[in-house]
């Protein structure tokens, strides 16, 4: 025998469905509602100086619009040949060091890691523990000690004090997000190279490289990333406009009489974020996978 619905019960059970659909539909049609607008006040800034880029400089706190009235590139060329070199100077030396940054934590982190993972030396809990601590030093209180000793080494206006650092895997959150990783991948991996008579150099460069892909593009993005906008250890270890990178360039368009070039700013500013913006598209799936699969989500 089959159950059959009571009479008049069908069309209550098809209005209650109905009223239960657009129940969910609307909390989810207010969700993205927040969610945009959430995301248009946190894209307001960038907007905002992408906007005065394009406006005269008279005009650009005249009218705070997002529209512009008057669009002009003037600012472009002037902020590209304002300084004393071409802005293209100032992308290099922000190009050299950002990519030795990226390539020092990658072997140096992706080392250090490796031997935190799959190694057992004395007091191994302890350094890890130490390494970790370091993650809670602000750089303020190691930045006087730094300009001391790489004064004493003569690296002052140059940019060892910015890439030698990263080869000797100061980056403690990189380390632990490689160890993380590594920590997932199967040891038996690691005793079948054994038996074929591989050693930890073959091991880590064989196996553990290529199945840490994901977490050395975060760690890469990541780096380019906080390099790439670095300021303060910039502007300290840097004091020679020659050796400037491209945020202590665009400070010197600001200027503290009241007669900042604000318009050549905003358009150089705009166009420093390129390099960011195209390294992180390029990587995001990477970075996405590295650190979901870290537990760091």
């Amino acid at each position: 025998m089959t159950n059959k619905p009571a009479p008049g019960t069908s069309g209550l059970n098809d209005t209650l469905f109905g009223r239960g659909l657009r129940a969910v539909q609307g909390k989810k049609l207010l969700t993205h509602a927040a969610l945009i607008l959430f995301g248009l006040v946190m894209l307001y800034p960038l907007l905002w100086m992408i906007s005065s880029s394009l406006k005269p400089e008279e005009l650009i706190f005249r009218q705070p619009g997002l529209i512009p009235t008057t669009i002009t590139f003037e600012n472009f060329s002037q902020g590209w040949n304002a300084l004393r070199h071409p802005f293209t100077h100032y992308f290099v030396n922000s190009a050299v060091v950002t990519m030795g940054a990226v390539v020092g934590n990658l072997v140096a982190c992706s080392l250090a890691a490796y031997a935190f993972a799959r190694l057992e030396f004395p007091l191994k809990r302890v350094w890890f523990a130490i390494m970790l601590g370091s993650i809670m030093l602000p750089l303020h209180v190691v930045i006087v000690p730094q300009y001391i000793l790489f004064s004493e080494l003569g690296w002052i206006n140059t940019f060892y004090p910015l890439i030698v650092p990263k080869l000797l895997a100061t980056d403690a959150f990189f380390i632990f997000l490689m160890v993380q990783f590594i920590r997932t991948l199967p040891k038996d991996l690691d005793e079948a190279a054994v038996i074929d008579g591989a050693g930890h150099w073959r091991i880590f460069s064989r196996i553990i490289i290529p199945l840490s892909m994901p977490a050395l593009a975060t760690t890469a993005i990541f780096t380019f990333i906080w390099t790439w906008n670095d300021f303060l250890t910039q502007l300290i270890f840097l004091t020679d406009p020659d050796m400037f990178t491209v945020p202590v360039a665009l400070r010197t368009f600001m200027d503290s009489s009241g007669q900042s070039s604000w318009g050549p700013m905003f358009a150089i500013s705009v166009l420093s974020l390129g390099p960011i913006f195209g390294f992180f598209l390029a990587g995001q799936k990477y970075l996405v996978r590295g650190i979901a699969t870290t537990g760091l989500k």
